[in-house]
């Protein structure tokens, strides 16, 4: 898409570009400023929707625009765009085109609630005869972190280039990761896989209450309306759970506060950081890795992980070292395959994929460990997961409300362009 209008401009101190449709009509001096979408036909063949804010991604020539004596530059000043559910730019008639870009993201999802429904199968397996939970996330972040080791060494996948200040700003990710990771493991060690998740599918729930609370950040009145719903399901498949316990309950509640904080750690820590989401994952597990081997052999130690490996072989067979090593790698192959995902889509997107994974995971988990389901307790699940896509749905109509209220400020910003008829502005 390439939209490129005669500018009365030569210098613009230092705007980001904001636009959308109700702002394309607002008056004939802003349109002179910034242009309105091209009209239906250009809009398919780059499949850019005006419902949509539309924010500038980047800017060549910007803050002190110098023209340029070149024919080919004639002046202009290129802008990448992106729409608010995009993550990537839009690029024009070259690119991706929309329907392959959907079919990407499908693929992407596809494959990630796939191998995550399959790691919790067989951890559940490996718990039911092998009930040490703190060994078992030890072996899942273990197998990851050689999986990606590997791949650095055979040049399978190109290695990050970190430094010291990118390991301290992930240090407390990687401890946020590893409280949720192993209470989550405990949670299913103790009560059905579709109970743990019932509570985790609250996240959302923790991670409003966290931002209000601890970070000051406010929202809509329909967004803390959607949290009674999500509690309220929690509570009622909680009360009615048949195989109720309160270690595995407690320990999927510290699950989504742990997972809440390392959402909130990584947003703050890693701007700017230009590291891929898989080895970003990769780093996470590594460092994850380092900070729970101790405190395992503290907890279960050597003595009890070789007496429960006994009991498991005898009772199970060899086959117990196959679900072990099965529920190791697609642990990280899960987790792998979510954060290369974020790469692609916006995180809110992402919020309804994860969502949408507990729904596959909870009815995959009851059919095939036959999970004794009363129809209050089915209730409760699904009125804490409505109450999730809720949330949701209001942080999206949150954000593109952002995105309009913006376009106030980034147009009066543009009141301080000097004049210069001959400067040219394309946003593409």
């Amino acid at each position: 898409m390439i939209s490129t209008v005669k500018q009365s401009a030569f210098t613009i101190n230092g705007c980001d570009f904001i636009r959308s449709k109700s702002q394309s009509l607002a008056s004939s001096r802003r349109i002179s400023v910034l242009p309105p979408l091209p009209a239906m036909k250009s809009r398919r063949s780059s499949g850019v929707s005006i419902s949509k804010p539309v924010f500038v991604s980047s800017v060549e020539s910007f803050g002190g625009l110098k023209r340029s004596n070149e024919k080919t530059d004639s002046g202009l000043v290129k802008c990448k765009a992106y729409e608010a559910d995009r993550a990537e730019p839009i690029e024009g008639p070259e690119s991706k085109t929309e329907v392959a870009r959907k079919m990407k993201i499908g693929v992407y999802f596809a494959t990630w609630w796939f191998l995550n429904v399959i790691f919790n199968i067989y951890n559940k397996k490996v718990l039911n005869a092998f009930p040490f939970p703190w060994l078992t996330s030890t072996l899942s972040l273990a197998a990851g972190s050689l999986i990606m080791l590997i791949s650095w060494a055979l040049r399978i996948a190109e290695a990050p280039k970190t430094d010291l200040e990118f390991w301290k700003t992930l240090f407390p990710v990687a401890v946020a990761h590893t409280i949720g990771h192993v209470a989550a493991t405990v949670s299913m060690s103790k009560v059905a896989v579709s109970f743990t998740h019932i509570i985790k599918s609250g996240e959302p729930a923790f991670s409003v209450l966290v931002s209000r609370f601890l970070l000051g950040e406010s929202f809509p009145t329909a967004v803390y309306l959607s949290l009674i719903p999500i509690i309220g399901g929690c509570g009622l498949s909680a009360l009615t759970e048949l195989n109720f316990n309160w270690i595995g309950f407690s320990g999927a509640m510290i699950s989504n506060v742990a997972f809440v904080f390392r959402n909130i750690f990584s947003k703050k820590g890693m701007k700017g950081k230009s590291v891929s989401g898989m080895n970003y994952y990769a780093c996470l597990s590594m460092l994850s890795l380092l900070i729970l081997t101790p405190f395992a052999i503290a907890v279960e130690g050597p003595q009890m992980w070789a007496l429960g490996f006994e009991k498991a072989v005898s009772q199970i067979g060899p086959q117990i070292v196959w679900w072990m090593a099965a529920q190791s790698v697609f642990y990280h192959l899960y987790n792998q395959v979510s954060y290369m995902s974020l790469d692609e889509i916006s995180p809110l997107t992402f919020s309804i994929g994860n969502t949408m994974k507990r729904i596959s995971v909870i009815v995959s988990s009851i059919i095939i460990f036959r999970t004794p389901v009363q129809p209050v307790n089915a209730l409760g699940a699904a009125i804490a997961i409505l109450g999730t896509f809720l949330q949701n749905n209001e942080e999206w109509n949150l954000h593109t409300a952002l995105g309009i209220k913006d376009v106030e400020e980034t147009l009066r910003c543009c009141d301080n362009v000097s004049q210069d008829p001959q400067s040219t502005l394309t946003l593409g």
